[in-house]
Parts: C-alpha cells; structure tokens; sequence
C-alpha cells in the first residue's frame, strides 16, 4: 500500500491519495470484473482497475476513505474482498489452491457419472432393444449429482448476480444446465414416450420432440468444469514468476548485535543493522559490504547469469545468494524499499494495469451476457414459431447458452501480460504495464546515453595538467571537495581519486550542482568551480590558453576533461576516461536487427562522443547536450516522424524518459528515472534493452492473438448455435477449448528466448 500526494477536487485543492490492493474473490468472467469495477468506480473519487486474471482490484482513493467501505462495496456486488498492504506479503495463493481442489473433485465426480450417461444414452439411442423399464429414471439418478453438486459453482454465483440484478457467464451455464434438466423432467413426468439420445439425440434429428436432455446437462456440466480447472491451474502457472521473485527473499538472517550474533526474523531488520550472510544462504536485504569477499548469484533480482564479485564497500540487493565465502553486510534499505521489493511491485503493477484492447474487451463482455440471454429467447421463440419441435428449439436456445460464454476474451490480454511480465522478471526486464507492450510495437527510434549505457560507467581519473604554480594534489583536494556532493559518475570518479592522496578532503560549503554542466562551492574560502567550459564563461572565469590547448589535446584521445577553477580563472584541467562495454556493440546491432535506429545523445564534448560512437557501430551523434537538451531531441525526433525509446539512468535523463513514447531506466539508476520510464532494466548491460524490446513485441503479439481467437470464436460459434448446427455438447467443449487455449497460447511465453547467441537466461543458463 503506498500513499501519494495527487491533485484532487474541481476546485483546485489538493487532496492526499492512497492506493490499497485488494483481492477479489469469485470472479468467474471478465464481466464480473467489470461489474467489480464499476460499483467501486461509483464511490467519489475513487479510480479503481479490477483485473480478472489475478484477481486484484488497484484502487486509489482519497487519504480519509475508510478502505473497509471499498470491502463492503465490492461484498455489496456479490464477491468476497481483502486488502493487501504490501507486495512483500500478498497473497499467497492459497484460496486459489483450495479453487483448483474443489474444481478438480468436482470434474472427477461429474466426469464418473457423465461418461455412462453419454455412452447408455448413446446406446439406447442406436439399439431401442437394448432399453429396459425405468431406463430413463436410471439416467436422472445419475445425472442427479451432476447438475446439482457438481455444477454448484455455477448455480451459486448466477444465484448471487440474479439477486442483484446482474448476469454474468455463470447465468448463461447455469440457465443452460437447468433447461436441459427441467426439459427433461418435464417430457418423463408428462408420462410421454420419451427417447434418449447424445445432445439433440437422434430421435430429434427425425423430428421427434420427446428427448431426454440428461446427456446435455452432465456432459456440458463436465466441459466447462474441466475447462475451468485447467484454467485455473494455468493461471497460477502464469503467476508463477512472480511468486519465485517474491521467494527469492530470505525469510530470517544472523544480526551482529552487541549481546553477541543474533538470528531473527527479516522483518526484525533495520537500517544500519550488520548481519552475516554465510556461503549458499540468501542475503537479506540491500546493503552494503563491510567485511569478507564473495561471488553472488544475482540472478533472480538483475537476470545476470554470471555470478559478481563483491569487495568491501560494494553494495549488494536484497535476494542475491553466496556462492563463496563468508560476509558481514550493512543494510541500507529494508521491507518495501528494497530493490527485490520495488520490482516485484513493478511486475505485480504491470500485470493490473489494462491494455486498450483489454478495455474494449471488457466492455463487450459486460453486455454480452445479457445480449446472449435475450437471443437464447429469441433462438427459442423463432424455432417454436417456425414450427419445429419444441426440444430443437430448447437445443439450440442451450446451444447459444453455452458456446457463447466470453471467457476466452476476459482472459486473452490479461494472462499474455501476467505470462510475459512474469518472463522478464526473470530476464531482468521488468514492463511497467499494457502501455509499454503496445509502445514498443510502433518504436523505430532509440535515444541512448554514452555513460554508464554504452559505457561501463566506472569512471577513472586518467590526467591531470595544471597551471604553473599549483600543484596535482592541491587541484585535485579542491575539485574532490566539490565533487563529493555529486553523484555524478565523473565526480565519482574525481572524488576517489582525491580521496586516494593522504590528506582527507577539505569541507565544502555553499555547495551549488548545475545539470549537465558541473559543480561549484567554497572550499579553503575558494569559490571552486568544476565542470564544462560553458559553466566557466557563466561564473565568469577564464581560461588559458595553454589549458584550452591541453583541453583540446586530451578530448582528441576521445577522453572527457573537466575544467579545475577558483580565483577568476581555471588552474588545470581533469580528464576522465570510461571504457566501453564488451558487448555495446552488440547491442547496438541487435537493436538494429530490431529495426530500431539507435541515435548517441550525450552532455560529453562532441570528439569523445564520436569515438564511442564510431567504436559501437552509431552513426547519428548529438553532442554537448544540457538535461533539457534532451527532451528537445526527444521532440525533434518525434516531429519528424519517429517514435521514440530513451535508454538512460539518472536524474538528468527523468524528463527525457517521460517524454518519449517509450523510457527505459536502468535498474540501479535513480528513482526519478525508474518512476518516469516504462521499463525498468535490472542489470546495466546494453543487450538487455533488445531483450526487454523482443519480449515485450512477443507479448503484444500473443495478445492479438489471443483476441483475435476470442473475438473470431464468439463471431462463428453464434450462428452455428441460432441455427441448429452446433450442439450443446460440442459447444460446451468449443467453449472450455476456447479458454483453455488462450491461457495455454499465452503460457507459450513461458519459453521465451533472447535471439540465438545475443544474451544469456537467467534461469536456465546460456541460450
């Protein structure tokens, strides 16, 4: 549960907003979700999205709503509610668990009892000598428990709609079962001469009115709990990424306290906290190490295969498991805020969160149902006023009943995307939601970043020239001084290499950082400045000529330099150097491959950002661009004609990422940028970004499909069951068939792959 602050009422004002999670229980359609929707959408204020595939309803609300009233809403539609607080602790599974255990007994007993039903019927059918006194009532002793017990689930939940005025696929089983029950009972208590037969039975088919339709209700009956038990265990399959990302966390962990070690619960864990993390145990939550080397397997939290080597004053996230030796970690963030926590909040987000397919979808679905009721009526009325016996006129009003269920389109978007989150999870790619999935389909353009995308981002202090008169170590105290306040890789980099001389770093006050150009403070009572030429001319202090040509010397090596200056004028120059990632170019050509056109926009000078250009394989360089600058090249790219991808990291690319049609943010970057981008990358190698493109193409594709299937099978089937072709025993299959294939299609993603030879799986080794 996280709270925010939201513009809120007409007149300006601003009201606090919190967002609750909240499980529903008894959802059997998409329809259903909708109704959820629509009454929890009726209470002011309140924006609710309820999603039929995990059964979750996201719902933001002003602060002082009591969320037991968004409990009782959702119970005064006719299904059960509780709140979920945090991902860390959701639900568990199991009421679905106990689902599939009563589905399954159900099928078992009503598959027992259907299959003598169809095959005496059949028989008795085909053989009229074979028929015995009382056959008949043999056929309802049996088919007694099947329509009763067995199809409660459906009788219970169109019961429960019926009582508030609402319809859902359970009324149309339901409705469909009980015609064929009541149809029958009423042709053998009339004491006609009845005939048995497998669906319409072959009695009907020369004409006769009198067949039983026992056969019809059980095998219908047995049809569509199968196809809801194999749905439902799909569904917990399709979950299952998630709930192994959630697993991952360590559940308890040995805490250094002053009494002596300690275990205690992770909850227990607080910030500043040191506890061990010994050889094949899980490390507990983020932190940073204080003693001891390792190698971590890292990756059920970045989807890195290879496992890292970790030094003291690494840091390390929560969920990362110890494949050598003995550590002592510091933690720096627990509970929700910890990176295993922040994306499984991403992926658990991206799997509620609505596709405009999907909207459209559960519009259609919610007035299907009582569309469907009125054409079974009229179904029945025009085959009676057209003459025809009564029980083929109540053949084909069960057949449209039945077949026409829209289940295979509530689930068609939803479990494509709770599969393919899930999927990237893994990978280390984590979809923000629908809209990325669909972003990506159109995106023919993709603006990187030089340092720390195509460049390691580990900073080094390469040279140092200075003025004569001022010494290396004093430029370098002074710039270090500035620089320790900026997270800026370069000031990083600035920063270590000052730290490395004997004296510790003078203090700096009045410290002032400038987006994409540097820093500046007063250091020793020197108003020291540290950045780009552009800064300088804006402080007013100038540049010597015999620096300017040093500067011009060393960005010909294709380094980044950085000016040193206090007293009116720069007194030397740093230059920094960032080596390119083994596998940028790569990347590069993936993306490529992808028919994405890569385009290098960067604040460095325009010499460094040629060579990483040239070494990389990008023809199209901007240079020399402040933050805002940015976004400008986002726009022109974008007036022009392209969409536009953002691959970036800091704060300095948040607004570029928003502004894009598609962002992407690495991991480990700040949580402005992670907040403004679609995607969020868990490990920092380039080849990822074609990994996140590829999947999410791959699942916006399985959704088309999948609707595709939905919309074309409800368009044919209807017909066939108006007019008489179409069963209700073969409609019960064609429906149950129609869900379970769509779940199964979008399972499919389960066994998604990188491009052959591109990059490495997470989970089951090298592709």
């Amino acid at each position: 549960m996280t709270a925010d602050a939201s513009p809120g009422t007409a007149s300006g004002q601003v009201a606090d907003l919190r967002q609750y999670e909240i499980l529903v229980g008894g959802m059997t359609c998409a329809a259903c979700a909708t109704r959820v929707e629509r009454k929890l959408n009726k209470l002011d204020a309140v924006q609710a999205t309820v999603n039929f595939a995990t059964e979750r309803a996201r719902v933001q609300c002003p602060e002082d709503l009591d969320p037991r009233t968004l409990i009782e809403q959702v119970e005064r539609a006719g299904y059960t509610a509780r709140r979920i607080d945090d991902v860390a602790v959701a639900d568990d599974g199991s009421d679905h668990q106990r689902r599939v255990v009563d589905l399954r007994r159900r099928l078992a007993v009503a598959a027992v009892l259907a299959v003598p039903i169809c095959d005496l019927s059949l028989a008795l059918s085909l053989f009229g000598e074979l028929r015995f006194p009382g056959w008949q009532w043999v056929l309802l002793v049996l088919a007694a428990p099947v329509v009763g017990w067995c199809a409660l689930p459906f009788h219970r939940a169109a019961l429960a709609g019926a009582r508030r005025g609402a319809a859902s696929m359970d009324t149309l089983v339901s409705v469909g079962i009980l015609a064929a029950t009541a149809w029958s009972l009423w042709v053998m208590i009339a004491d006609r001469t009845v005939e048995p037969g497998l669906g319409q039975g072959l009695s009907v088919l020369s004409g006769s009115g009198h067949a039983l339709y026992l056969d019809v209700a059980a095998g219908v009956t047995t049809f569509l709990l199968a196809g809801r038990y194999f749905e439902a265990r799909a569904k917990r399959s399709a979950g299952s990424a998630l709930r192994a990302l959630l697993e991952a966390a360590a559940k308890d962990v040995e805490v250094l306290r002053e009494d002596g070690p300690r275990r205690v619960p992770v909850s227990e864990l607080e910030v500043g906290d040191r506890f061990v993390v010994r050889p094949g145990e899980t490390v507990a939550t983020d932190a940073v190490v204080t003693d001891g080397s390792s190698a971590l397997d890292v990756s059920m939290v970045t989807g890195e295969p290879v496992p890292r080597e970790v030094v003291p004053g690494d840091a390390v996230a929560g969920g990362a498991v110890n494949s050598g030796g003995r550590l002592v970690l510091r933690a720096t963030r627990v509970g929700a805020d910890t990176q295993l926590a922040r994306m499984a909040r991403l992926v658990q987000r991206a799997q509620e969160g609505k596709a405009g397919a999907q909207r459209l979808a559960d519009r259609v679905a919610g007035v299907f149902v009582p569309a469907v009721l009125v054409l079974a009526v009229l179904t029945l009325v025009g085959w009676l006023v057209s003459g025809h016996p009564a029980g083929q006129a109540v053949t084909a009003a069960v057949a449209v009943l039945v077949v026409a269920c829209p289940c295979a389109l509530g689930l068609a978007t939803p479990t494509a995307v709770l599969v393919g989150t899930g999927r990237g999870a893994q990978l280390g790619v984590f979809i923000k939601g629908p809209r990325a999935l669909e972003a990506t389909r159109a995106v023919d353009t993709i603006v990187l970043d030089k340092t720390g995308t195509l460049t390691e981002g580990r900073m080094r202090l390469a040279d140092v020239r200075t003025v004569p008169g001022v010494d290396r170590a004093r430029l370098l105290a002074m710039a270090g001084a500035v620089e320790a306040a900026s997270e800026h890789p370069i000031a990083a980099a600035i920063t270590a290499a000052a730290s490395a001389q004997a004296q510790p770093l003078p203090a700096v006050t009045d410290f002032a950082a400038h987006a994409g150009l540097g820093a500046r403070g007063l250091v020793h009572g020197e108003h020291v400045v540290v950045g780009r030429s552009q800064l300088f001319s804006e402080q007013g202090l100038q540049v010597p000529p015999d620096l300017d040509a040093a500067r011009d010397e060393l960005e010909a090596r294709g380094v980044t330099v950085v000016l040193v200056g206090w007293g009116g004028s720069a007194q030397g120059v740093l230059a920094v150097a960032d080596t390119v990632r083994p596998t940028s170019a790569a990347a590069v050509a993936a993306l490529r491959g992808l028919g994405l056109h890569p385009v290098l926009v960067t604040g460095d000078n325009a010499r460094t950002a040629a060579t990483v250009a040239a070494e990389v394989g990008i023809d199209e360089v901007v240079a020399e661009v402040l933050p805002e600058g940015k976004v400008d090249v986002v726009r022109r790219l974008q007036e022009q004609g392209r969409s536009v991808a953002v691959v970036g990291d800091g704060v300095n690319d948040a607004a570029a990422l928003a502004a894009a049609d598609l962002g992407m943010a690495v991991g480990e970057g700040t949580d402005a940028a992670i907040e403004a981008a679609d995607i969020v990358l868990g490990r920092e190698d380039l080849l990822v970004v074609a990994d996140a493109v590829e999947l999410a193409r791959r699942t916006h594709r399985t959704i088309r499909g999948n609707l595709w299937w939905a919309f074309g099978y409800n368009t044919a089937a209807l017909p066939l069951a108006v007019v008489g072709l179409l069963s209700p025993i073969v409609a019960a299959a064609a429906m149950a068939l129609s869900s379970v294939f769509v779940v199964t299609h979008s399972l499919r993603l389960r066994s998604f792959r990188p491009t052959e030879g591109r990059t490495v799986d997470a989970v089951g080794g090298p592709v």
